[in-house]
Parts: C-alpha cells; sequence; structure tokens
C-alpha cells in the first residue's frame, strides 16, 4: 500500500458491485470500483477490479463479491496501484488493445491480458472513449446495459461540476465533450473514476451533462479559479 493507511470510505453500492475512495479528504476524489459475475464452475462469483486505489480494508470489500479474477485498467494515467492488486491476488491486469504506454508502470512480475470490443466473459461491452495524442490521452468505458463506468471523461467531484449538474464532463473536455461515444446509452447507473456514482436518474444525468458541457464550462472555470485565489 502507499501512503501509510488510508481511511477507506465506501461508495456505490449495489448489487454485485461495489466502490471505495481510499483518501475521503483528496481534492481529486479517486474512486475505485469492483463487480462481481457469475461463475458456473466455481463455488465464488469472479470479482472485477477497475482502476484500484489500495487501502486497508479494499480486500475485505473484494471478498464480500467474491474471488478477484482480473484488475482492468480504464485510463493510461489510471495505473494507481493496479500492479499491487493484481500480484497480491494473483490475476493478470488488463489492458485495452489499442493502449500504449501503460504496461511500464506494472511491475515486472504482473502478468498483462488484452481485450477488445468486450472486456472478457464478463458482459461488459467497452467504448473507446477518447485515443488522443494532443493531449495524451487514452480512456476506455464499460457498460452492460445497467452500469456505465467512465474512468474520466466524467466525474462527480466539484471540480467536474458546473451549475446545477449532477455529474459533469472533466474541465478539459468542455468544448469537446465524448458525445459520440456515450450518447444514447441509457444506464441504471454511471461509476466515475472521480467522486461518488449517480445512481437515480442516471441516463438523464449523463445526458444533461454531454448536452451542456460547453454552456456550462464558462461558470465552471469561474468557479475554478475562484477556488484557487487565496483570498
Amino acid at each position: 500500500m502507499k501512503g501509510g493507511e488510508p481511511d477507506l470510505h465506501e461508495i456505490d453500492r449495489y448489487d454485485g458491485g461495489v466502490g471505495w475512495i481510499a483518501y475521503p479528504d483528496e481534492t481529486m476524489e479517486r474512486a475505485s470500483h469492483a463487480f462481481a459475475v457469475e461463475n458456473e464452475e466455481a463455488d465464488e462469483d469472479d470479482v472485477w477490479v477497475i482502476d484500484p486505489v489500495d487501502a486497508t480494508g479494499v480486500d475485505d470489500l473484494l471478498d464480500e463479491l467474491g474471488s478477484v479474477a482480473g484488475v482492468v485498467i480504464g485510463l493510461d494515467r489510471h495505473v494507481r496501484d493496479s500492479g499491487e492488486v493484481a500480484e497480491r491476488h494473483d490475476v493478470p491486469v488488463y489492458v485495452a488493445e489499442w493502449m500504449t504506454g501503460v504496461t511500464e508502470d506494472l511491475g515486472p512480475d504482473v502478468e498483462v491480458e488484452r481485450f477488445g470490443s468486450h472486456l472478457a466473459d464478463t458482459g461488459f461491452e467497452t467504448l473507446r472513449i477518447r485515443d488522443s495524442s494532443l493531449p495524451p490521452w487514452q480512456e476506455v468505458g464499460f457498460f452492460d446495459g445497467e452500469t456505465l463506468i467512465v474512468p474520466e471523461s466524467l466525474g462527480t467531484g466539484s471540480y467536474f461540476r458546473g451549475d446545477r449538474e449532477r455529474l459533469g464532463v472533466h474541465p478539459m473536455l468542455r468544448i469537446t465533450p465524448p458525445t459520440s461515444a456515450l450518447s444514447g446509452l441509457d444506464p441504471e447507473r454511471v461509476l466515475v473514476g472521480h467522486g461518488v456514482g449517480v445512481h437515480e436518474r442516471a441516463a438523464v444525468a449523463l445526458e444533461d451533462a454531454l448536452s451542456n458541457s460547453r454552456s456550462k464550462a464558462p461558470g465552471l472555470y469561474a468557479k475554478t479559479l475562484k477556488s484557487a485565489l487565496p483570498f
């Protein structure tokens, strides 16, 4: 584990899934998630861990769901503690086949598996949200018809949300929101890499975030600037 003994805060509990924020006082509100998939050949469900930040108590949350089958990186900058968690559970780290440079930040003994349009046999379709060199940004989302997982382009942290937004587009993408990748979906919940997920009227929150991204950008930038001033 990194940084001593974080005070883990559980979030986003739903049937077959859970999330946590390892450092609740951290401005970035880095959120991690895990979900269970039925394994008909084993006594326990398979557990898939998304963009984990390690902390005391993480394994207890995972054990409640089943046995860890894989750790998944959803954003090239979200290696986080994926290698440590994977090594501890003796499972591979899963990376989208089109992502580059990610594996360099994993330990030398970490096994890496690549995935394409679907995340193994989890039932989750993968969404190529962003693959850009300027700025460098490789992000894959996941959707199984009910749960939408967006690692970075959307968030609920205060620095993501404009006026009266429950879910907001990342400040760097406000002018070019990921509309083509995320529009038209009808999720029951949206889980994000920064902040607590949206579990009520999630499809409405998603569409509002995408459609209002540009118009609410000036207000969000002004709020961010004001919070950074020393007076």
